[in-house]
């Protein structure tokens, strides 16, 4: 259980500016201290902390004093893309798969530099580097300083749920109290009263939000997605688009259509399933997918999805309104064959879901 009784001592060269701030402020000491005392009474079971207060009330100094070893300072990103920067001798499954748990699931922004990735994403990548570093606990000091509040509230509720998979520690330095609510912490050392409080007993649940779903026919708004589409920015105007709005704040991305069928046309598939990057961990993909899916299945239609991203198989397998209905690399069809030509003008195919694997559910 760390204590502290740390003293902060600033000793200004005397010089004549430093004599005439003295000398107007009638300061009386030709020295400034600080003396920060408290205890930090945790048990071994926790996983989540924060130290928490307003700006000059000592905690990055106390962190340092107790946690120094572990502080993240910044990461080096050097390549063209962040997987690169990640170590060699992680293999790319458990670099996606924990780009996934902290809710970074855009396949498209993984291929891009860390300098040109949002403040929210950057946030979230820091954190993978962190869980897959060696070290079993590590501190984060500014956290969420630099990004939206509604993205640092759902960046947390992303980031402790992938915390509490993993064996880590992690300790959150802030002066933002709005996130203590969705990070969920084991416990906290508020610095503004220099109190300890043991929170691990309270329910592991997201705070309550406003989400609700729309029909729009206004199917230009898909530009907004497309470019966080995984597989391409196409889109068919025949489908119908139901937009996710997260406290009056659009956020996700379904359209659904007829699927083409000899036996019946009774069958309605998901085109595209998009949730901005700002946005995903938090389950709003899965919100959209079964509650439009409802709709559907209450009109008589089935109801399916063909998709390759872990970020959703993962939920379908664990869902029992949920079955597979294939698993594999596709055979090749007419309709996903496109011709493209070479500089000798000779034609090649351009095949599409046969070079990767993909699976088809269907909702029962």
């Amino acid at each position: 259980m760390p204590s502290f009784d740390i003293i902060k001592e600033i000793k200004p060269k005397k010089s004549f500016r430093v004599a005439s701030v003295m000398g107007k402020f009638d300061l009386q000491t030709e020295h400034i201290k600080e003396r920060f005392i408290g205890n930090i009474e945790f048990n071994n079971s926790w996983q989540i902390g924060c130290i928490i207060g307003k700006s000059g009330t000592g905690k990055t100094t106390i962190a340092k004093q107790l946690f120094g070893d572990n502080y993240v300072e910044k990461f080096e990103y050097k390549n063209e893309t962040i997987l690169d920067d990640f170590n060699e001798n992680l293999n790319i499954e458990e670099i996606t798969k924990t780009f996934n748990s902290v809710g970074f699931s855009s396949p498209t922004s993984w291929l891009k530099p860390y300098c040109v990735l949002s403040n929210g994403e950057k946030m979230r990548v820091d954190l993978a580097r962190a869980i897959l570093d060696e070290k079993k606990m590590f501190v984060f000091d500014e956290y969420t300083s630099v990004v939206d509040r509604d993205v640092a509230k759902i960046g947390s509720f992303a980031m402790q749920k992938a915390i509490r998979k993993t064996n880590k520690k992690f300790i959150a330095v802030t002066c933002h109290f709005d996130i203590i609510d969705w990070l969920l912490p084991d416990w906290i050392f508020n610095t503004d009263t220099m109190t300890f409080q043991q929170t691990d007993g309270q329910k592991k649940n997201k705070p309550e939000c406003k989400f609700e779903i729309w029909e729009t026919m206004d199917k230009s708004i898909w530009k907004m997605f497309s470019k966080y589409h995984y597989l391409n920015s196409e889109h068919n105007n025949c489908a119908r688009v139901f937009l996710g709005i997260l406290n009056d704040v659009i956020c996700g991305f379904i359209s659904v259509f007829t699927f083409p069928s000899p036996y019946t046309k009774k069958i309605k598939k998901v085109h595209r399933l998009v949730v901005l990057p700002d946005y995903q961990g938090i389950g709003i993909g899965n919100i959209l997918l079964n509650e439009v899916g409802k709709i559907f299945k209450n009109d008589g239609y089935r109801y399916t999805i063909t998709t390759s991203s872990p970020a959703l198989i993962f939920p379908l397998k664990n869902n029992k309104n949920w079955i597979c209905t294939s698993y594999g690399r596709k055979k090749n069809h007419s309709g996903l064959r496109k011709k493209t030509w070479k500089k000798n003008g000779d034609a090649t195919n351009k095949i599409g879901s046969q070079n990767r694997i993909t699976t088809s559910w269907e909702m029962i």
